[in-house]
Parts: structure tokens; sequence; C-alpha cells
């Protein structure tokens, strides 16, 4: 049973104590099994450090809706008060540190097919490569595409459903806001998230950029060709990767071969 004081509040309780405690129920959850993923900040400082990071949290701050409430979000934040944060498609699981510990579930709905056809499209021939995408490294154009509010691939309030277990009528309590900036610091160590918590591939943006390329003649320049030793992608050494039509040209010079050895018994002879 919560305890009160005289005047009807809960006692206070310092962060540390209540991070213990939480730490003691993430362990308890961690050997029965659950994975436990915490959001650590280092520095306490700023809360995401590259591209993905500072944009879905950029993003969170443009919307009214979150304004009040998102402040004492980055302090829960900071301090490490998400002790659990689990991203999957459609979906985030995660357990807040407070007065106890609270369980915070949003649900975000899927970028339509419409939708993200369209933002393949318009960044059609500007993504070079997946590396480049995931570092926010290609080019301004693209990255205004796809973070463009309302119809970009962040959600907007609309297309998230907030829940926490805690007493505050709030739409956003402090929990919830705190696990959106944790989501954010996520996303510099795991940008690839944000693809899957939309339900979208984030290769067909790299396929959009092929589709787009002019047929021609001319070969690659000389510093996009793998040299010999090059030949070596995520463990896959592209010298074993036969082409179709290697079979057929080994057959073809097996035969070239048999028939100069005849040739050379019959002068022989």
């Amino acid at each position: 049973m919560a305890r009160y004081d005289d005047w009807g509040f809960r006692p206070y309780i310092s962060v540390a104590e209540r991070q213990h405690k939480a730490a003691l129920e993430m362990e308890k959850r961690k050997r029965q099994g659950h994975a436990i993923s915490p959001v650590i900040i280092e520095g306490g400082g700023a809360i995401a450090q590259t591209f993905w990071g500072r944009a879905w949290c950029q993003n969170l701050e443009r919307y009214s809706d979150y304004a009040n409430r998102l402040p004492r979000g980055r302090t829960y934040a900071r301090n490490g008060s998400v002790v659990d944060l689990q991203i999957v498609p459609g979906a985030i699981h995660a357990y807040v540190s407070g007065s106890t510990l609270y369980k915070v579930e949003l649900n975000v709905a899927p970028v339509t097919k419409a939708h993200w056809r369209s933002i393949c499209n318009d960044c059609s021939g500007a993504v070079d490569s997946l590396v480049e995408l995931l570092q926010g490294r290609v080019s301004k154009a693209v990255m205004e595409r796809i973070c463009r509010q309302n119809q970009g691939l962040f959600p907007s309030p609309a297309e998230i459903q907030l829940a926490c277990s805690c007493p505050d009528w709030a739409g956003m309590c402090k929990h919830v806001a705190a696990v959106l900036y944790g989501i954010g610091a996520r996303f510099d160590q795991q940008p690839e998230l944000l693809f899957r918590l939309r339900g979208v591939d984030e290769m067909e943006l790299i396929a959009s950029a092929g589709s787009a390329l002019p047929l021609g003649t001319k070969g690659p320049a000389a510093s996009k060709i793998l040299s010999g030793g090059d030949l070596s992608i995520f463990g896959l050494d592209l010298t074993d990767i036969a082409s179709p039509e290697q079979p057929a040209r080994a057959k073809r010079k097996r035969t070239a071969r048999k028939k100069a050895s005849a040739v050379k018994r019959r002068k022989r002879d």
C-alpha cells in the first residue's frame, strides 16, 4: 500500500534511492529471462549526439501538444530514470524509475505505403549507400524530406498512443516524456530502429536510388572500382561468388584446351 505524509503527498524519495530500487527490480526481471536495455546518457549533457537522435528530439519539440511535459521528461532521461527501453515494429515498451517503477507503452502507427512511396520517390537517386543514410551523411534535401513535419518519417502526436501505469491524469506524463527522449538517445546508437518502428525498409531508399540512375555505357570512375584486396564485404569473399556467365565461360575454356591438346597429339603422331 502506498504511504502518504500528513499533507496527502507521498514522502520524497531521492533519485539515488529510486534508481537503486529500480535496478533491483530490473535485475529480478533479467533473472527471469527478460532482456534489459537501459538508456544511458553520458555526462548528463545533450540527450542526442547524432543526426537521427537530434532529429527525433527536435521533431518532438515542434508540437505544442508536448510542450508542457517535455522539460520534466528531459530531466528524467538525463538522470538515468529510463531503466529499460525496447523498440519493436509499431511499439515502444519501457520502464521508468519514479516514486515506484512505472511501465510505459507507446504504440506508433506504421507509415502508409503511399506515404513511404512518396518519400522514396522524392529521395530517388540521392541516397548512395546505407552507411551514409544511417550516419546522416546524405544530402540536406534528403534529410529535410525525411524529417518533414507531418509528411516525413517521424510520427506526429496523432500517430502515437501514450500509456503509463502512473497515477498522472495527463495525456503525457513525465515518464512518457522521458521515454520519448530516451528513444532519441537510442537512435544515436541504432538509427535503423527508426525504420523498424515505422514499419518500413530503409533499403528501399537505396533501391530507389539505383532505379533512378540512367543507363549508359560509361564505366565507373577508377576510385569506385574495387581492387582484388577489397573484394570482401560483411564477411563475404566476393571472389567466391560466381556470376551467371562464369560456368559457361569455364566450360568453353575447358573445351578449347581439349581441342588444342588433341591437335598437338595428332601432330606428334
